[in-house]
């Protein structure tokens, strides 16, 4: 029987609980995260990366509470409160904490403002092409349906990587463009194990901007160990996930 969403692993596992287990103090921000969530872990990387003070609370956005929602009215992750004041949506919280903290490094937002507009792009084709494809080839049940959206989440992949100056794709550092991307890769291996995502299908681009990005150590320090991840990414396998995203998907929604 499957498990329902709400009766997700209730915790990070793996390297990603020390990373909680150092972050329970009290502190001006306060980052109300799922850790399996790859929207959250874009803000998770951020603020590992800058070395920003933060207090992190666990939330099942599946079984939202009161206090939650005041935070995320949606009761959807991530969510931050700065000064008790909040923030939600992982873009705007990345365009915030850039702003808010200015003299953290590294810049994960470019100085240089053609820099910062192809920086912008970037995220803009991993929102419009890469995370739409994922998702429909996650959830399609139909070997044709399936064969169309594997060859879509490709191709956008290898669109991507054809902007990466290396190592990542501003040079170096990380940009809000890596940032973006960087978690869906993380999970890539479910498409691979169950989807046909073959490495042969990749460019040399790509794969060279993935494994520089998965060895990020503030990429490693927030994943959790891949049992429990499968666990959930079996019911989107399934078709059966409740997420906003997966009924997004299932509704042709996830490209407007």
């Amino acid at each position: 029987m499957p498990m329902p969403d709400a009766q997700i692993h209730p915790v990070a596992t793996g390297k990603a609980i020390k990373t909680v287990e150092a972050h329970q103090d009290p502190q001006d921000l306060v980052f109300y995260s799922g850790w399996f969530c790859p929207f959250v872990q874009r803000v998770w990387i951020a603020l590992e990366e800058k070395g920003i003070p933060y207090q992190y609370k666990e939330e099942n956005p599946y079984h939202k509470d009161e206090e939650f929602l005041k935070v995320s009215p949606r009761g959807l992750v991530p969510a931050v409160t700065y000064g008790g004041k909040p923030i939600n949506e992982s873009q705007v919280i990345l365009e915030f904490l850039e702003d808010a903290y200015p003299d953290r490094q590294p810049n994960l937002r470019p100085k240089d403002p053609y820099l910062t507009a192809q920086m912008r792009l970037g995220v803009d084709h991993v929102s419009k092409k890469c995370i739409p494809a994922f998702f429909q080839l996650l959830q399609a049940q139909e070997s044709e349906k399936q064969d169309s959206a594997r060859e879509e989440l490709v191709a956008a992949l290898n669109d991507f990587a054809k902007k990466v100056k290396g190592p990542f794709h501003a040079g170096e550092p990380l940009t809000f463009a890596d940032l973006a991307l960087a978690p869906f890769v993380a999970r890539l291996y479910v498409l691979e194990e169950h989807r046909g995502l073959t490495n042969d299908l990749l460019s040399a681009e790509f794969k060279n901007w993935r494994d520089a990005v998965l060895k990020r150590d503030s990429v490693v320090r927030t994943l959790s160990d891949r049992q429990y991840y499968t666990e959930i990414y079996g019911r989107y396998l399934r078709n059966e996930a409740q997420s906003e995203v997966a009924k997004g998907t299932r509704a042709g929604k996830m490209n407007e």
